[in-house]
């Protein structure tokens, strides 16, 4: 039978190891407010070094000639702060993960690049590293795997200012700050955005119904950005090839398109800057609806012209090298170029009156017709 000094002990020690218990309970919402209060007061100098991180991107970008579709930059919201700062630890769950959120967690500024295709994240990365002091590098369609995790894609970059960076004055503010950039593609993009909405992460946990269209979605995306990058590195490949083509005179294969009209009219009258790319753009739809299928079919309207002639015939002056080439196109072509190209009565005067002071002064006009060429095709 136990002594009542026996009892008394007993409850002692159970006291003390209820008393021990609460002391180390851990007080997560009071940890998330003070660590929010710390935050705000910083949040505007984080905002300032994402932009100061972005302005410095874009610029950089812009010099290698990366095209992306966007750069965005913030600081972290203090919402989103808070909840994380308020994170247990995965291995003691009692515990904060971060014990001094403010200067362990290393997204508080970012800036997110997306781009159109994934070699261009591989581009982003390569300027990222030459422009920064990279921190630390990962790649998250890797961690994807590891976790079981669908669709999500993205490479992250904590980054800091480099020391020739720091010490210039518009910079020193930012002195050892680190923000997070994010690059991923359009398509990864859509996917990240639309992830926060579903329940399911794991494939562990997903009833297999669901998985299967789960899987199914993320080869779809995977497949799709892949795709585009196939297209992009064949045009680019045709691109080459029209050039080459048009450069060595060999103009029979090679398509109407605004960058092979441009090799072709910079070879035939001369580069001009003036001339944008939609203008190329414009003319090669218009060379399609006057019914040119090929460079080919261009260099025989216009044979022989003096596009210099023709210009100073019409205008009174040497114009654009895109006008002087419609001149010459309306002197291959003759009434089938005005038939064709405008419904425009007053605009068709005017292209007539042209043509009658081509032929006043004694400028051969033609009436050719891509269509009428000979071709692989039965007749109508």
């Amino acid at each position: 039978m136990m002594t009542d000094d026996a009892t008394d002990l007993t409850q002692q020690v159970d006291e003390l190891q209820c008393e021990e218990e609460q002391e180390e309970s851990f007080d997560f919402a009071e940890h998330r407010r003070t660590a929010v209060e710390e935050y705000l007061r910083v949040q505007t100098q984080y905002d300032a070094f994402a932009k100061a991180v972005r302005a410095i991107l874009v610029q950089a970008l812009a010099e290698r000639g990366i095209a992306v579709n966007s750069i965005e930059a913030r600081a972290k919201g203090a919402e989103s702060f808070g909840t994380k700062a308020e994170a247990p630890s995965e291995n003691d769950p009692g515990s904060p993960k971060y014990r001094n959120p403010v200067k362990e967690i290393t997204d508080l500024a970012g800036v997110r690049i997306i781009t159109f295709f994934p070699r261009t994240v591989e581009s982003v990365g390569t300027c990222v590293r030459e422009e920064f002091e990279v921190l630390e590098h990962m790649n998250h369609s890797r961690t994807r795997l590891e976790e079981e995790r669908f669709g999500y894609q993205s490479e992250h970059y904590l980054v800091r200012l480099s020391s020739h960076r720091t010490s210039l004055p518009e910079y020193k503010p930012h002195l050892d700050l680190v923000a997070e950039v994010q690059v991923r593609t359009i398509l990864q993009h859509a996917w990240a955005e639309i992830e926060h909405d579903i329940q399911y992460k794991s494939s562990i946990t997903i009833p297999n119904t669901i998985r299967r269209r789960f899987m199914a979605l993320a080869g779809v995306l995977e497949i799709a950005d892949r795709e585009f990058q196939a297209i992009q590195d064949e045009d680019e490949q045709l691109k080459r090839q029209a050039r080459t083509s048009v450069e060595e005179g060999v103009l029979d294969q090679v398509e109407i398109t605004a960058d092979a009209l441009r090799s072709y009219l910079d070879k035939r009258v001369g580069p001009d800057a003036r001339s944008t790319d939609f203008s190329y753009e414009y003319t090669a739809r218009s060379l399609r609806r006057l019914g040119f299928t090929s460079i080919d079919q261009v260099d025989a309207c216009i044979k022989d012209y003096d596009d210099d002639l023709l210009s100073r015939t019409r205008w009174g002056s040497r114009q654009g090298s895109i006008t002087r080439f419609e001149d010459m196109l309306l002197a291959g072509m003759g009434s089938v170029y005005i038939e064709r190209l405008t419904n425009d009565a007053h605009w068709r005067d005017f292209l007539r009156e042209s043509l009658a002071a081509y032929k006043e002064h004694g400028i051969p006009v033609r009436n050719y017709d891509p269509r009428a060429e000979v071709t692989d095709e039965p007749p109508d």
